[in-house]
């Protein structure tokens, strides 16, 4: 047991794999699990998983995340973008043209992973009565993940970050469930029953160290619109989403030892989940277990309609899925550009 806690969460997985585990069920995607995922490669085509970062578009997912800002890096007062070496001194007959930009973005504005440090509870780890604020495996809010410098904004994380999942080599076997096919575009709050149906259907079956991917048809709605959705548009057209607060969804999630849960909605569960007759609670119990509890990675927003329908039509399920976050150290969420393979 480390020095960081004393008791840990009932149904969480925290020591299991080290004292000082980082990766919770990251440590599934081991060398076999990758060799058997690259079974599944038959034709050798690639299918892009990522929204173009630009999309959702606006603010609807949230307020404080705005869409990325593309500059080009400043020289000799102009940008350097189509820039002329001959018009600097030290490259005088140079016929070199340079290009050279920056982005500032939110790291889950789009197609992005939840790293452990993402969300965390107040849990009391020491058997004290009074609850600590916590991440994975009892790493600490104020000492891993670091509170923002009240000046500067600034704020790191030395624990549970992006470039701790980007070390993994984040490649396994993906899973296609289909939402979209099985209940259309419509809005829906899918459950542990709607699921088993899903998988006796098609019949999938979802193993320890599976990347399973949700295609609900909401990343259509956001590429058909081309960045133009507003919140008014978004609320009544989710589409597809976990019941975070369905235990038997909860418990096939943790039985079933899956590394990821991905989707191609804003945030894999509803809010509008049941309510919870406890009085403190998770107010997004899904993350509570996959990020809190377990260490399993949650992807969102992430662009699954062409691989889908190709997958439905050829009748397949599973593929190779690559898809490592930034190796930005500090950084509690990524962007990514998955690829499919199969």
């Amino acid at each position: 047991m480390p020095n960081r806690w004393k008791r840990r969460p009932e149904d969480s997985n925290w020591g299991d794999f080290g004292d000082d585990d980082e990766l919770g069920r990251l440590n599934f995607l081991t060398p076999t699990a990758r060799k058997r995922a690259v079974g599944y490669v038959e034709q050798g085509l690639t299918f892009c998983l990522s929204l173009p970062l630009n999309l959702p578009g606006g603010t609807i997912v949230d307020p404080r995340r705005s869409p990325p800002r593309l500059i080009a890096l400043p020289r000799d007062n102009k940008g350097t973008l189509n820039y002329n070496y001959p018009l600097a001194k030290e490259k005088a007959g140079a016929t070199d043209i340079i290009s050279d930009d920056a982005v500032t973005l939110a790291t889950q504005y789009s197609t992005h992973w939840d790293t452990f440090a993402h969300v965390g509870q107040s849990f009391d780890a020491d058997g004290d009565g009074v609850a600590e604020p916590l991440y994975y495996n009892g790493w600490r809010a104020g000492t891993d993940v670091i509170t923002p410098d009240p000046v500067t904004g600034t704020a790191r994380t030395s624990r549970l970050g992006a470039d701790t999942m980007a070390r993994v080599g984040l490649q396994g076997r993906g899973v296609m469930i289909d939402l979209c096919h099985h209940f259309g575009h419509g809005r829906r709050v899918i459950r542990y029953d709607d699921i088993m149906r899903i998988l006796d259907a098609d019949d999938i079956q979802v193993e320890p160290g599976d990347l399973v991917c949700f295609y609900s048809g909401f990343g259509d709605l956001v590429v058909s619109s081309a960045g133009k959705l507003c919140r008014s548009d978004v609320d009544p057209a989710r589409c597809a989403e976990l019941d975070g607060r369905d235990q038997r969804l909860l418990n096939w999630i943790d039985e079933t030892g899956l590394t990821a849960l991905i989707s191609d909605n804003i945030g894999i569960e509803a809010p509008t989940a049941r309510a919870t007759d406890d009085d403190k609670h998770a107010a997004w119990p899904l993350h509570e277990l996959c990020l809190f509890k377990l260490g399993i990675a949650l992807g969102e927003l992430w662009y699954l309609s062409e691989c889908a329908r190709w997958m439905r039509q050829q009748k397949r399920r599973y593929f190779l899925l690559t898809a490592a976050p930034l190796c930005l150290p500090g950084a509690v969420g990524s962007p990514v550009t998955p690829l499919a393979t199969v």
